[in-house]
């Protein structure tokens, strides 16, 4: 497709992870081989991926690059399972541990510690098991692909302008970068964006700038405007002039992880949106693929959150622009409570207003990875 030739964020090429080196763009566009667990944990803090669902898949990546490269020397031995096993787990635990938001993370690296451990108890030899190990990665790779393009189709439906907005494009504001370089291709927020510009419906996207690293100015406005797609950035103190003065119809954000009574963590930033939504009566949806669904996490309170360095703040790309003396916090995501959710958008269906019983009927539905996503009905 034209304009997508970025594509893929995360990928397995040549028995190394190959990520886009996001802290880059939008000024330079480069590909970075990841060879080793330590450089992908590295990778991840620097985000330079970033994004649940791709962390997750880069994650997965991680852990299988955790085996090393078989052995070349001529008469050394391959190493056994149980050192290929040991190996395995501790890349996965040093990768689960490089950020605490995002379920995707530990939910990618427990799959392949999970996975690895099953192969061992088989009792497959060490070629099996360093093929059975990547194997499992590729499958939440592609997993991850099949949960965007059902999150297109179920979001699709609720890309539709506000009465008496008739005539104009549908305005969707959405905060900090919820697409196709946040996940495997599809993207979460903005895939029913994608959709609906595929399909041929006027649409044009209002980014929030994201404050302090600028994830939705850099980074989203960069991926629309190669897409085709209309968008206006905003600094993140304009959204709520912007919803009085009619642009916006509805807002569309991610998610890096959703407890088990429906409350939402996203980029801080996100909560104020929330409320603003409300007040100006806007839909205020939210889309994420199941992986993201925490139901051992009862409620946002419970919901960890990082908390990254204040140089983030005090420095706007190479100059100082707080006080000295003046203390700084820094955030990376903040909790808006499910009572704000219009909807929470998956790829198992749609769930209206949210709730701790919705979610829990949410949880267990089931159904084959390449099905359509299920009809909006929870």
């Amino acid at each position: 497709m034209p304009g997508h030739d970025f594509l893929p964020t995360v990928a397995w090429r040549s028995g190394a992870a190959w990520i886009i080196d996001q802290t880059l763009l939008p000024a330079v566009f480069r590909r970075v081989a990841i060879r080793t667990p330590e450089a992908m944990r590295a990778a991840i803090r620097r985000l330079a991926v970033r994004g649940a669902p791709a962390i997750g898949c880069a994650a997965a990546y991680g852990a299988a690059l955790g085996l090393g490269r078989p052995s070349p020397a001529r008469g050394r031995a391959e190493p056994g399972v149980r050192v290929l096993l040991g190996r395995v787990l501790r890349a996965a635990d040093l990768l689960a541990a490089s950020r605490p938001t995002a379920v995707n993370l530990s939910w990618a690296c427990g799959r392949m510690a999970s996975a690895a451990r099953r192969l061992a108890g088989e009792g497959v030899p060490p070629g099996a098991f360093r093929r059975g190990v990547l194997a499992e990665a590729r499958a939440i790779h592609a997993e991850d692909l099949a949960m965007g393009a059902r999150l297109a189709r179920a979001g699709l439906p609720l890309v539709r302008a506000r009465r008496g907005a008739a005539g104009r494009a549908v305005g969707v504001l959405t905060h900090c970068n919820a697409g196709r370089l946040a996940s495997s291709g599809h993207g979460l927020a903005l895939a029913p964006v994608y959709a609906a510009h595929a399909a041929g419906r006027p649409v044009e996207v209002w980014a929030g700038e994201t404050r302090p690293l600028c994830q939705g100015s850099r980074l989203t406005a960069w991926e629309l405007a190669r897409a085709g797609v209309k968008v206006t950035v905003l600094c993140d103190g304009m959204a709520a002039q912007a919803m009085r003065a009619g642009s916006v119809d509805l807002v569309m954000v991610g998610a890096d992880r959703v407890a088990a009574n429906g409350d939402v963590a996203n980029k801080v930033g996100t909560y104020g949106l929330a409320v603003l939504a409300r007040h100006h009566g806007i839909p205020f949806y939210v889309v994420a693929p199941s992986s993201t669904l925490d139901p051992s996490c009862p409620d946002g309170a419970a919901i960890p959150i990082e908390r990254r360095d204040g140089g983030e703040i005090r420095g706007f790309f190479g100059r100082v622009t707080v006080a000295a003396g003046a203390a700084v916090d820094n955030p990376a995501f903040d909790v808006t409570p499910a009572g704000l959710v219009t909807a929470l958008v998956t790829d198992r269906g749609v769930v209206r207003r949210p709730d701790r019983a919705k979610m829990a009927r949410l949880a267990g539905r089931r159904f084959p990875v390449d099905a359509p996503a299920p009809a909006p009905t929870i």
